[in-house]
């Protein structure tokens, strides 16, 4: 199966977390709303321009620029001078959120990073149905936007991405390049500096579809390798993979924005059973233990509850995170609509670590489930079910999973309704 990759890139990032840093602060002026940037200082006017807002963008103000061209283009520009530790900050926090999504997170800048959405592909109806949920997610949670670009070819996903923005996804598979990329300017490429450009141009090359179909030979006669590499990219060549940094754990969860919204407590219970096999998965991927489940709520009208309980024992069995999680939803739920429903477990441990046994490790008797609870565990459990036997059958469908797709085993309560409503899903 080839690869999906996303490319995550925040819209003019700088100024958008600046101008939410003042808003909260108190100031009424929207710097996303008024010609302005980031960069240099007001009163010295010197530096660059670092980051721009749409409505600078109209006067011609260009990212990279000195501020003195800036300012001849537009006297009333705002100029806000750059806070990298409340980038960092916000870079860290989105981040994070996006691992919660998919582990497989290569970041590349304080703005922007590849998601390898292959691993959780069976949690979203489609790619771009997966993108719309995380964009969506983003601007919900931190006020600001991302654009989304998605392609079987990690250049192909950044080259997506800069397509038009703000707050939006957009393809590019290696079938679209005719299409939606020859027709572009050489200028647009990824990695085609302005030195390319001009040596491109003498030969006559003005379009990507134009150096794409140009003979490599020229091409390496007069920009080496480089002109080599620039060719590859026009033709969607690009064999590189999304390269994870993996990142101490200090949680694992999952969260489901269903696409309409939930009424009935059996839906909201298969639900959380297709969460809690995520959540399981993932904690034995990791070789971690969880102590402590959260559920989470959001409501229709956007309000978020949640509620969580401490394991008396650290654990990664499915059956044992579904089930405190159909109790804790019970304890939290008050009957509204539910837009949203998340699980999220904490306080990790080493699988190997020594950990607290109760009496009914020994022994894990199967509760008396709540009505409309679908049973978590596959056929042939009995209702005595040891800590073995629960280890033993998540083992088992994890290797079949690995072996043979995350679809290879689905549980059939879950096939009774096709998975929840064609949910949007956020791992």
């Amino acid at each position: 199966m080839e690869p999906i990759i996303f490319h995550i890139d925040v819209n003019s990032a700088y100024l958008s977390w600046s101008a939410l840093s003042l808003l909260e602060k108190g100031e009424n002026t929207d710097l996303r709303k008024i010609p302005a940037i980031i960069g240099g200082d007001m009163e010295k006017r010197h530096g660059v321009v670092l980051a721009k807002s749409i409505p600078a963008k109209k006067y011609g103000v260009t990212t990279g620029e000195p501020i003195v061209n800036a300012l001849r283009k537009c006297p009333t520009l705002t100029i806000q001078p750059p806070d990298h530790h409340l980038y960092h900050a916000r870079s860290k926090e989105l981040m994070q959120l996006l691992r919660d999504v998919c582990p497989d997170i290569e970041q590349v800048s304080v703005d922007e990073c590849f998601m390898d959405y292959t691993p959780i592909q069976n949690l979203y109806d489609s790619p771009v149905t997966a993108a719309h949920s995380i964009r969506e997610q983003i601007r919900e949670r931190f006020g600001y936007t991302v654009n989304i670009g998605v392609s079987d070819v990690k250049m192909l996903a950044k080259m997506a991405s800069d397509f038009s923005k703000p707050d939006k996804v957009h393809t590019l598979f290696s079938w679209e390049i005719r299409e939606k990329m020859w027709p572009l300017s050489v200028a647009s490429l990824f990695m085609c500096g302005k030195s390319s450009v001009q040596t491109l141009n003498k030969l006559g090359i003005r379009t990507i579809g134009d150096l794409a179909q140009t003979d490599r030979q020229i091409l390496s006669a007069h920009l080496k390798s480089h002109g080599v590499m620039l060719w590859e990219y026009a033709n969607g060549i690009d064999p590189s993979k999304v390269v994870p940094v993996p990142e101490e754990a200090k949680g694992i969860g999952n969260s489901i924005t269903l696409s309409k919204d939930v009424t009935e407590r059996r839906q909201a219970v298969r639900t959380l059973l297709s969460l809690s096999e995520s959540v399981g998965g993932r904690l034995r991927a990791a070789g971690q233990l969880a102590g402590m489940v959260s559920v989470e709520i959001k409501y229709s009208s956007f309000r978020s509850v949640s509620h969580q309980t401490s394991l008396f024992s650290h654990t990664d069995s499915t059956q044992l995170i579904y089930e405190t999680s159909c109790r804790l939803f019970d304890e939290l739920w008050d009957g509204s609509p539910i837009r949203l429903l998340g699980i999220r477990t904490s306080r990790l441990a080493g699988a190997g670590e020594p950990s607290q046994l109760s009496l009914f490790d020994l022994e894990i008797r199967q509760p008396q489930k709540p009505p409309g609870c679908p049973e978590s565990s596959g056929p042939g459990m009995s209702a005595p079910s040891s800590r073995q036997k629960l280890e033993a059958l998540d083992k088992t469908l994890d290797q079949i999973r690995q072996k043979y797709g995350k679809d290879a085993v689905v549980r059939g309560s879950l096939l009774k309704e096709n998975s929840p409503d064609n949910s949007k899903r956020r791992d």
